[in-house]
């Protein structure tokens, strides 16, 4: 399951990166830039102030993670297809039990191993999702969520500004939230599904 589902996320993030640019491999984007200026932001929703209270806010610290994961998949698939980096990326991810630990000295070693290299620190990303409980199963599907969302922006017009992210007083990805807790995550088709659900509701409730 995990096997199919990886390879899924890599198709998926392939698509969406060819739908913003066809010959994205060739662009040597800086996919490990996003990553560091994405951990700022993770830092952030985490807490690392001394001197205020701050409580961590783990659905926003798991919903960059999943931004994160968009970019390391980025990186991973400038070494070959989806099916080719799959195999490579399934072994680290699976080497040995990780407990939590410390979430913000783990993130800031991810983080410096990602700007050193210029590469997805694999490993570091694994004990980050170990250390913000979010099994692989919720990383998937909070992953193809978010993907399938970018994709359905593009197709509506977000380059040009002319898409809506507001519908009937809720933001796209309320609605998107809604529509994932009615679908089965399992299902081969999952992705479609929750495109053809965006589609309708986008249809029925965006301003003409």
């Amino acid at each position: 399951m995990m096997k199919q589902q990886l390879q899924t996320m890599l198709a998926l993030q392939d698509e969406i990166n060819t739908l913003v640019n066809d010959n994205w491999r060739a662009q040597n984007f800086a996919w490990y830039r996003a990553i560091w200026v994405e951990s700022a932001e993770l830092l952030d929703h985490y807490g690392w102030k001394w001197w205020k209270k701050q409580e961590p806010d783990m659905d926003q610290v798991k919903l960059e993670l999943v931004d994160i994961w968009h970019f390391g998949l980025s990186l991973e698939l400038q070494q070959g297809s989806p099916q080719q980096v799959a195999a490579d990326m399934l072994a680290e991810l699976g080497a040995g039990q990780r407990k939590a630990g410390d979430f913000r000295s783990n993130l800031e070693a991810f983080t410096l191993n990602t700007l050193a290299s210029k590469q997805f620190d694999l490993v570091g990303f694994a004990q980050l999702l170990a250390d913000a409980e979010l099994t692989f199963d919720e990383l998937y599907q909070r992953y193809v969520g978010k993907n399938v969302l970018n994709r359905f922006r593009q197709d509506n017009g977000y380059k040009d500004g002319s898409y809506v992210k507001n519908w009937a007083g809720r933001e796209d990805n309320e609605h998107l939230a809604e529509i994932a807790t009615q679908l089965d995550t399992t299902a081969s088709d999952y992705s479609a599904q929750i495109y053809r659900a965006l589609q309708a509701r986008y249809s029925e409730t965006a301003p003409a």
